[in-house]
């Protein structure tokens, strides 16, 4: 362009000029295209002079010719203005264009729009698929047919973590994700379990009767040998407990009898110690069969509690520390015929209102002896990961997973998962090879070992790249387990994802019509939504790295499935349970996972609704004032100096405006420039990790989340110590909820000043 200004002047100078040819030579990306002008007072002469070829010919060598002047005459002044009105025109017209297609461009907010309003619009980074062509497509490919062949393929007797098995099944799935070109690789890991004895055996005594030899086993119990009365406990709840005690009854040195059932085994073990029981005998009153063994953990936690906070890599070396969730009391299963014979003979109290069971609570001539004997030991496991990258944001990505071992067949267990994990990677990636799908961010597919001793590889993962992890792992949708019956559809996930779920039952259909009209009768919420529990494999991902999480399962009404951690959970026993629709189920279970993966990386902002955490910290913080101020009437000597909950309703509001403001940052943003998505997605991001109080060590407390994890520091753990100060039970302590309090608070501001973005946007009324 400087040539043809340079030209240009000279004509209008009146420098003695034959004639004046130039080229103006674009590159952009690569295209080498060329456009010649050529400004002449008699074009046709030129024509006659040079012929044709040589006007093409942009790179000749041959002299140029020369032809008459070109003087200030009206026929030249006219052909130069003709030619400056022209490119003036065309300019216009090009700004004109683009104005307008900036205007006319969806705004970010679109994706935050219920999903029949979307707009897809095509960006030349990664052009957007119609979102029902996608759903189209993923329903097309992933089949019960393709599932019947995998779930066959995957089936194995014997894979516990650490087996031939187990490594066995490892190179298969890594063998799948490269066959269907996944970028491929695995970390490994030496970590520490509980086993049985390999010599020897876990026993048990009743009131010097025969001996019984025990073949299932906890992992991670305290070992040794105890002698104490056995008292029957229900399932080991603290509700439970505080009726024992409310009855008069102590349970110090008691070896406790509980029912599996409720909540975790690790959890019942951590509650007995609490009222400081010696042992807890765990057995199961399912029709199960009375000689079925149970297996398990009692590992309050998830992970290798041998490296608590630390990744188990390369025989890594860490200061002899072990997780504050181990037990010390001895913890083991029996089986539901030994558990029965006890049950008839013991005596002492009769049962509480409502409790199921026989007729007696036992007292202390029902002595037990109870010998644990299992050995630590090191194991390598494999963690096996593909990844499809994304075509914008490829740095940021969401995890799809299932754990690979178990105790046993492990059909409903873990074979389900895989193989919808390995044919989810096959219809996606054929997807994105084959008909044009560009996801615009990466999903990883990982395969776990050791979920059935407490999530240890998905654990040991995360805390091997936990600072990575928290900024670029945006979900994380857990595939254990999600077949066990056909009746019911359950639901945990963290509420930024509440929004997402609704639409996708609402969009996921199978023979019998949307999940979403199967299984909703009156709210969705009340119907579908369950808490996530501890022993479920998302937990760590949510509690103790930040990242949003889904855990869903196809249920039974009454009873669920009862073989989870025996040795009956086979192919046969899982289409007992389901009418032998396993394979359909898994379609519609892969189909449901897929929709949510497909939808994270298919928009251009990320599905997570901010508002629901905002009814969710308000409803909380309204219930911790009200238990203030019961406190206050009730005890006022414990607060001297009045205690305000000002603060907590300050930074709650922080946090209800800074997700406003987010709001209204979206609804002035552009689809169109990818940049400012990623801070928003970023921003959004943000959110769940800034949850994780960072008063907390995650060696001594390792679900740091406020609102979700486990802990003292907890907004649940708060309302309870209101309730102990209430009843003025010996362990509350005033000044030690003054201080969980005041970090409660401030966690919550930080999460409300990080999704205010810049510095200067920060809310600092508190």
């Amino acid at each position: 362009m400087d040539q043809a200004r340079s030209t240009i002047s000279k004509i209008f100078n009146g420098e003695p000029h034959s004639y004046t040819r130039f080229n103006l030579t674009q590159n952009m990306e690569g295209d080498n295209s060329q456009v010649e002008m050529k400004l002449s007072s008699d074009m046709d002469e030129e024509v006659g002079v040079n012929g044709v070829g040589d006007h093409l010919n942009h790179n000749s060598h041959r002299k140029p010719y020369v032809a008459e002047k070109l003087g200030r005459t009206p026929k030249n002044l006219c052909l130069v203005a003709a030619t400056l009105l022209l490119i003036f025109i065309i300019g216009y017209l090009i700004g004109y264009m683009v104005h307008r297609k900036k205007e006319s461009s969806p705004v970010c907010a679109a994706s935050f729009l219920p999903y029949e309003h979307v707009v897809d619009h095509e960006t030349g980074a990664a052009p957007l698929m119609n979102w029902d062509d996608v759903k189209m497509l993923l329903t097309k490919k992933f089949t019960a047919s393709k599932l019947d062949s995998a779930l066959s393929d995957f089936s194995k007797v014997d894979h516990r973590a650490g087996s031939p098995g187990d490594e066995a099944l490892g190179n298969m799935v890594l063998q799948r994700f490269k066959e269907y070109g996944l970028k491929t690789w695995n970390d490994e890991h030496f970590v520490k379990v509980q086993d049985p004895p390999a010599s020897g055996f876990n026993r048990l005594v009743y009131k010097n009767q025969s001996e019984e030899r025990l073949k299932g086993f906890l992992s991670y119990s305290g070992r040794g040998s105890v002698t104490g009365a056995v008292l029957y406990s229900r399932y080991g709840e603290e509700s439970d407990l505080r009726v024992l005690r409310d009855k008069g009854i102590t349970m110090n040195r008691r070896v406790m009898l509980v029912r599996a059932g409720k909540i975790s085994f690790a959890e019942k073990v951590a509650n007995a110690a609490q009222m400081n029981a010696s042992a807890v005998l765990i057995y199961s009153d399912s029709s199960i069969g009375d000689d079925t063994d149970l297996y398990g953990h009692v590992h309050l936690g998830s992970g290798d509690p041998y490296t608590p906070g630390f990744p188990s890599f390369n025989h890594t070396q860490f200061p002899p520390v072990q997780s504050s969730g181990l037990p010390k009391i001895l913890a083991q299963t029996i089986t539901k015929g030994i558990a029965m014979k006890i049950l008839k003979e013991l005596e002492g109290p009769s049962l509480p209102d409502g409790w199921e069971g026989f007729h007696r609570l036992g007292d202390e001539k029902d002595t037990v002896t109870v010998e644990v004997n299992n050995v630590l030991t090191e194991k390598k496991i494999n963690n096996v990961f593909g990844v499809i990258k994304g075509f914008v944001d490829s740095d940021r990505y969401v995890v799809i997973g299932a754990q690979r071992d178990a105790w046993g067949p492990g059909f409903a267990a873990s074979t389900v998962g895989t193989s919808v994990l390995v044919e989810l990677a096959r219809s996606i990636s054929d997807m994105v090879e084959n008909d044009g799908f560009k996801p615009r961010r990466s999903i990883v597919f990982a395969s776990w070992s050791a979920g059935e001793y407490g999530s240890v590889g998905a654990t040991e993962w995360l805390e091997g790249y936990l600072s990575s992890l928290g900024m670029k792992a945006f979900s994380y949708i857990n595939l254990d387990g999600i077949v066990t019956g056909r009746n019911g559809f359950k639901v945990a996930a963290s509420p930024l994802m509440h929004s997402l779920i609704e639409n996708a039952l609402k969009e996921v259909k199978n023979k019998d019509g949307s999940l979403y009209k199967q299984f909703v009768k009156s709210s969705w919420e009340s119907d579908v939504l369950e808490p996530m529990k501890l022993e479920n494999a998302a937990y760590p991902f949510l509690a103790f790295t930040g990242i949003p999480s889904l855990s869903f399962r196809f249920t039974a009404n009454n009873p669920d499935y009862q073989y989870f951690g025996t040795m009956l959970d086979t192919r046969d026993k899982l289409n007992t349970a389901t009418s032998s629709q396993v394979a359909l189920l898994a379609e519609t279970a892969g189909r449901f996972a897929g929709h949510i993966v497909l939808r994270l990386v298919h928009d251009h902002l990320l599905q997570m609704d901010l508002k629901k955490y905002d009814t969710f910290i308000r409803t909380r913080v309204a219930k911790i004032n009200g238990k203030v101020k019961s406190v206050q009437a009730m005890q006022p000597q414990l607060f001297p100096e009045a205690l305000t909950v000002k603060w907590l309703i300050m930074a709650s509001g922080s946090y209800s405006r800074a997700s406003s403001s987010l709001a209204a940052d979206i609804l002035n943003s552009d689809l169109e420039d990818i940049e400012m998505c990623r801070i928003i997605n970023d921003r959004i991001m943000t959110v769940e990790r800034n949850f994780l109080s960072p008063y907390i060590s995650p060696r001594d407390s390792p679900f740091r989340h406020i609102l979700l994890g486990s802990g003292s520091h907890t907004l649940k753990a708060l309302s309870d110590h209101l309730d102990a100060l209430k009843m003025d039970h010996p362990e509350a302590d005033a000044n030690l909820f003054r201080n969980q309090f005041a970090l409660a608070t401030w966690t919550i501001q930080g999460c409300a000043n990080s999704l205010a973005g810049d510095i200067w946007s920060l809310d600092n009324e508190i």
